[in-house]
């Protein structure tokens, strides 16, 4: 078990739940034993809840769907896993490559350029991604006798992925809780905050952004032109940080 950090999240920001299954410190701090799940892509927003919540997660699980840059954030997945001594599992979605239609698993000259609001980024929608990635995670979670799932998806989402909004979050939620024994929980603290908020709590944990991924073209270097790239690029920027030094994989 990963030892226990300083930074203790405030009770508001945590889903309930039945159990009290809890360690006592002292009479001053009550830490919580890790008892949750994370998807880990292995971008700025997923990484970023990595070492918010990092006293809470147990397991770290990135699934291999085959997007076009599915490999590499896989990678900066597992450097932050292995740096925080957290078990990492890798599960492979390879049927939504092979029977699934978007441009995100058709190659990089497949993907458009632009904002995420824009109408073009919608080719980028991989149908229920989302849905089919938390089941998968849900009866993971009661596998391993954890009690909570998370997901890191937040408000730049909102517009054209429609597995990212609250309406989506809250319905998957009943379903995950209504399907298992355990009645698992699921946690998506960032639905209401953007990229450029999260990233600014990223920089105060000390989250190194160069060892993230999230050009959807997929290439050794970010593009800098495709929707992730561009909102990425005004994240690391409004967080004082120069978005070109943070473009080469590391």
């Amino acid at each position: 078990m990963p030892a226990v950090e300083k930074h203790v999240m405030p009770e508001a920001f945590l889903p309930p739940r039945e159990d009290e299954r809890i360690l006592k410190v002292d009479q001053a701090q009550i830490v919580r034993k890790p008892d949750a799940l994370l998807v880990l892509s292995g971008g700025m927003d997923s990484t970023t809840m990595l070492y918010e919540y990092r006293s809470r997660i147990a397991l770290v699980v990135t699934f291999l769907y085959g997007s076009n840059h599915n490999r590499r954030e896989a990678d900066c997945a597992r450097w932050h896993c292995e740096r925080l001594g957290i078990k990492h599992l890798e599960i492979p979605l390879g049927f939504m490559a092979e029977y699934f239609k978007s441009s995100l698993l058709s190659g990089a000259d497949a993907i458009p350029e632009g904002y995420y609001d824009d109408e073009n980024m919608k080719s980028t929608v991989v149908p229920f991604r989302n849905g089919i990635m938390l089941a998968v995670a849900a009866g993971l979670a009661e596998s391993q006798d954890l009690t909570t799932v998370m997901l890191a998806n937040h408000a730049g989402d909102h517009a054209i992925y429609p597995d990212c909004r609250p309406e989506f979050v809250d319905e998957m939620g009943k379903a995950i809780a209504a399907g298992t024994y355990a009645r698992i929980q699921l946690f998506c603290p960032y639905t209401g905050l953007t990229k450029n908020e999260i990233v600014k709590r990223g920089v105060e944990l000390g989250v190194d952004y160069h060892h993230t991924y999230s050009c959807y073209r997929g290439q050794e270097h970010h593009c800098g032109r495709c929707g992730t790239c561009t909102e990425r690029h005004e994240a690391l920027a409004s967080a004082g940080l120069n978005p070109q030094d943070y473009d080469s994989r590391i």
